[in-house]
């Protein structure tokens, strides 16, 4: 199995805070957020860890090379408009096996990952869906579930959903193929692909990962840390 980490946002809303360092590089159980989804992957195993990160930063995209020195990491530097592209320019490193992606800037258990990776191996489902019942998003993904947690929709409202999407996705191959046309006919966001994956007839079902913390605001990076502990 492989695994993708999206950070090639400009992280903006910490910078404008004051925050002296970018976003990847924010240290939560005493190492860079980035450096710590890595080792976490490859501790579940990861074949590769496929990596996109902005040129903008430079301090990132060193400690990548750096890191990539000793952990089977595929690094992609490149400045993309969305999540959704991100995960797109890392598609070359993903083909033909399943995958797990999510953002840096996505923050929870160790314990949590392993659950959803290992009720993904062990489903016919074509994706495992991280959700949370912790909202932590300004603009949230809601997900509505069947009472087996087999999803039936993702919506921009509540309305009788139990969970938010965590921002992590594991995902058979044919997936790509649904985003590659997604970015082809001009969609933008994630939740937009998403949508798609269940208009082409494939299964997901959702795992729910218990608290999970979006570090978008200084004040989240000690609610992950308190949340770790």
């Amino acid at each position: 199995m492989r695994f993708a980490i999206i950070a090639a946002g400009d992280g903006s809303r910490l910078a404008a805070e004051g925050l002296g360092v970018p976003k990847p590089l924010v240290r939560i159980e005493g190492m860079p957020m980035i450096g710590r989804l890595t080792r976490m992957f490859v501790s579940h195993g990861a074949d590769r860890v496929a990596v996109i990160v902005n040129p903008r930063q430079p301090e990132t995209v060193a400690f990548m090379r750096d890191l990539s020195k000793t952990l089977p990491v595929d690094l992609v530097v490149e400045d993309t408009p969305t999540p959704m592209h991100s995960l797109h320019a890392l598609a070359p490193y993903l083909q033909g096996v399943p995958f797990c992606a999510t953002t840096v800037d996505t923050v929870f258990r160790d314990d949590s990952l392993a659950g959803l990776i290992k009720a993904f191996e062990g489903s016919d489902f074509d994706g495992m869906m991280g959700v949370t019942g912790l909202v932590d998003d300004e603009k949230p993904l809601y997900v509505r579930t069947e009472r087996d947690m087999t999803i039936s929709a993702f919506l921009d409202e509540k309305a009788d959903c139990r969970f938010v999407s965590a921002g992590v996705y594991a995902l058979a191959p044919a997936a790509l193929d649904v985003l590659a046309r997604a970015v082809w006919e001009g969609e933008k966001r994630m939740r937009h692909f998403q949508r798609r994956l269940l208009d082409n007839g494939m299964r997901l079902k959702a795992f729910d990962m218990g608290q999970v913390i979006d570090v978008d605001h200084v004040a989240d990076i000690e609610a992950a840390r308190r949340m770790l502990l």
